[in-house]
């Protein structure tokens, strides 16, 4: 997968995981400094909104967008996952008013090495979007090629929508 930052090429550790395959096995924190499993994602469909920095105008936008829309899926997990340490995810939560999106903290590399989104030079994630079903299985995939572009957050809900909606 070539990914561009500014129409640079990026260099990602491993090959993205894909549309198909099962959620690996990763350690993440959450919002507490707990621990958070891949295990733990398991038991209800989930959209996991990977993103290389929060504190940047894009994250911020697409982590805010999603946040908007979790109420129209009651049956869905939305969970924001990037590298920041769990007391910027706090920080940005609280000057955004964002409330409703779960913030993981992959601030040890473990999801972005399992998934093949880590770039190790910036240690930051890939731009992505994935959702599984409840049994972890990874049922849509949008990996943005161009880190300063945002997703196509219709594609997602659109899929959500048509596969997982009540």
């Amino acid at each position: 997968m070539q990914v561009t930052r500014n129409g640079a090429p990026v260099a990602v550790l491993g090959e993205p995981i894909r549309r198909g395959a099962l959620l690996p096995k990763f350690t993440v924190t959450d919002a507490h400094g707990a621990y958070f499993t891949t295990a733990m994602m398991i038991g209800r469909p989930a959209l996991i909104s990977v993103v290389p920095d929060i504190n940047t105008r894009v994250c911020s936008i697409s982590t805010k967008k999603f946040n908007k829309e979790v109420d129209q899926f009651p049956g869905i997990n939305f969970y924001t996952i990037s590298t920041n340490p769990v007391t910027e995810q706090l920080n940005w939560c609280a000057a955004e008013g964002v409330t409703k999106m779960q913030m993981l903290s992959d601030s040890e590399g473990s999801f972005g090495r399992a998934m093949g989104l880590l770039v190790p030079e910036s240690n930051v994630l890939v731009r992505s979007i994935f959702i599984i079903d409840a049994n972890g299985k990874i049922r849509y995939e949008e990996l943005v090629d161009e880190q300063t572009h945002e997703p196509d957050y219709d594609a997602a809900l659109s899929f959500l929508e048509t596969h997982f909606h009540d």
